[in-house]
């Protein structure tokens, strides 16, 4: 039996001219684009089998029509896409990036960490994309002003190594006030692990012999966030 191809099956010849991306976004802004048609832009051209907006619709179902997935993609899965080349797949790789830059940009612009929320809002941007486990920590002042944020250390898909010796001496470098902890599960799991409750408490009774408070552990995953100081769990 042939097998059928599950993308549809449609040229940008064939739409009326309004349709059109390139068109449409001239005539009405990229607002008005679906995700697939700004793909399809900056793919740019397609081949004699796939024309741009079959291949922006590939992509974009290669990453389960999620934008969270495709910021993820790495140009090898890119190109793994017939008719997405190295040229192709560099253009939508440094397009993401700057999407990833931008909202770094209006992260750094959080000077003072108020609630989990403002923690989160300033550790998202960077660390939602991360295949791997990271631990990051924040360093603030008495006035819960932002002196910096330092990375603690890089894991693999289920976990990393935290040392608080390296928490204690950054904090310590910087006369920290106060410390709140974040850490990324890539499967987008927000609940905390035994090892996350331990790691937490840990560094929580270590710091109070150096007049130091952890005032807050964020786990960041699918566009959530958990909160061991709104859950009650930790206490200085």
């Amino acid at each position: 039996m042939e097998q059928t191809n599950s993308t549809p099956i449609f040229g940008i010849k064939q739409l009326a001219e309004d349709d059109r991306p390139r068109e449409k976004m001239l005539a009405n802004g990229a607002s008005s684009l679906s995700v697939v048609e700004l793909l399809a832009i900056l793919i740019g051209s397609g081949n004699k089998q796939a024309s741009a907006l079959q291949l922006g619709y590939e992509v974009f179902n290669r990453a389960n029509h999620n934008l969270s997935e495709l910021s993820r993609m790495t140009l090898s899965e890119l190109t793994s896409i017939y008719g997405i080349g190295s040229a192709k797949a560099i253009i939508l790789n440094a397009a993401l990036e700057l999407g990833r830059r931008k909202r770094e940009e209006k992260a750094r612009k959080i000077t003072k960490i108020l609630c989990s929320r403002d923690a989160y809002n300033y550790f998202e941007p960077f660390m939602e994309d991360y295949r791997h486990e990271e631990f990051w920590i924040l360093l603030l002042n008495r006035n819960n002003i932002v002196l910096g944020k330092k990375r603690v250390s890089v894991g693999g898909v289920a976990g990393t190594v935290v040392d608080p010796k390296i928490i204690f001496k950054l904090a310590l470098d910087q006369l920290a006030s106060s410390i709140i902890l974040c850490h990324n599960h890539p499967s987008g799991n927000l609940q905390p692990s035994v090892q996350d409750i331990n790691i937490t408490k840990k560094l929580t009774d270590g710091a109070r012999f150096l007049d130091i408070i952890i005032s807050d552990h964020i786990i960041i995953g699918n566009k959530g966030y958990f909160s061991f100081a709104d859950k009650g769990l930790i206490s200085y």
